[in-house]
């Protein structure tokens, strides 16, 4: 028996509940029925489900009731949960529709009952496994996508840092050879002014040969061979620079290689909008960038699709049928492993007030109707990280 598993059978006919109740009390401990509509929010809140099963015999009450607990319950986006809906044949193709759009998770053709009851149970199985999925610990496929990105500039860098490299050799060579010749010249014309008598009254040379002979073993053996060892000094990090490509060989081609990878991994974004103009113009405008779009129509949809997907950005409108876009904002902010989720409002209205209340919200940006493309553009290339 799962002892652990916290399942709530949601229903407005008590009697269904408790027969749901019935046919998983077998396999599960803990299962919690919700039958009053004025509860239906303290129910959920309270049982905190992983598993929420909708018991209604109407596909438009299922719907209801679980719309009322996203505009309701500022508890719901927050808490990982998979949704079952118990239908009837006539509602199959509507709910197999609402579970391609990911509305709800699974259905199962319940009503009037059939003789598969363990398929009730099994699927309850599956949803619990989908969570211990879905919680494990560790970056999804996209955050390791962004890191490979970021790191795509590796090879370049090197190379930028090998020619950087070689230029200061190369600039210390002359620069040796510089100070080298400019040393000898001065030892030159010291011993040309001691030759000449210009410095008789400080030093006196009796044999100007000798002198001359060792002024020249000073510049070659004492000075030159000084030079020369600081030059060979020099040769080692010459050569060092030159094998950086050889060297780096293999991880400049695991980069090549985690960058095509990486390309393989559409970023998502999220659009909130309940304008499809709005819809069908961000799409053109972003098609470029080679995304993947997840569409909402509303706060509550945003929310229900956030809970089974973790975008990379959203553009979310202010101006909501349900949950206005500040509030949806501040419940997706909420939530500790969507903080991180950077979001672009996109508002008709540049009220300083509306400003204020969205970046209280925790959003990172503005865009203002009608949507200039280059700035929307460049906007969404940032927080993704995109060249």
């Amino acid at each position: 028996m799962n002892h652990d598993a916290r399942i709530l059978v949601a229903s407005d006919i008590i009697a269904d509940a408790g027969l749901v109740r019935k046919l998983l009390s077998e396999e599960f401990e803990n299962v919690a029925v919700s039958t009053e509509p004025d509860r239906s929010v303290q129910d959920f809140e309270r049982c905190k489900p992983q598993v929420l099963i909708l018991a209604f015999d109407t596909l438009e009450k299922a719907e209801r009731y679980y719309l009322g607990l996203y505009r309701l319950s500022t508890l719901i986006h927050a808490l990982p949960h998979r949704t079952l809906i118990l239908c009837n044949k006539d509602d199959v193709r509507r709910v197999y529709a609402l579970c391609k759009k990911e509305h709800f998770d699974d259905y199962i053709l319940f009503w009037p009952m059939t003789h598969d009851t363990p398929r009730l149970p099994m699927a309850v199985i599956h949803a619990l496994r989908q969570m211990t999925d879905a919680g494990a610990d560790g970056p999804t496929v996209r955050e390791l996508a962004v890191q490979a990105r970021r790191i795509a500039e590796l090879e370049s860098q090197l190379a930028r840092y090998a020619t950087t490299g070689g230029l200061h050799v190369e600039l210390a060579n002359r620069s040796l050879q510089q100070a080298g010749q400019e040393i000898g010249a001065a030892l030159e014309g010291f011993s040309r002014k001691l030759s000449g008598g210009e410095l008789r009254d400080v030093v006196e040379i009796k044999d100007h040969s000798g002198f001359q002979r060792e002024i020249e073993r000073l510049k070659m053996d004492e000075i030159g061979k000084r030079f020369e060892a600081a030059a060979e000094a020099v040769e080692p990090l010459t050569l060092w620079i030159d094998s950086i490509e050889e060297e780096f060989a293999p991880q400049v081609a695991a980069v090549r290689e985690l960058q095509t990878l990486a390309a393989q991994v559409r970023p998502v974004v999220l659009v909130v909008d309940d304008d499809e103009f709005q819809h069908k113009l961000l799409g053109r405008i972003l098609a470029e960038l080679e995304l993947e779009l997840i569409i909402a129509t509303s706060g509550t949809e945003a929310l229900g699709a956030l809970r089974r997907r973790r975008p990379d950005l959203v553009l979310m409108d202010v101006n909501l049928p349900d949950i206005d876009g500040i509030e949806t904002t501040r419940r997706l902010k909420s939530v500790g492993q969507l903080a991180a989720v950077p979001v672009i409002m996109i508002t008709g209205r540049s009220e300083k007030n509306v400003v204020v209340e969205s970046l209280k919200a925790g959003a990172a940006d503005f865009v203002v109707k009608p949507v200039d493309r280059d700035v929307l553009l460049s906007k969404v290339r940032s927080f993704l990280g995109i060249a």
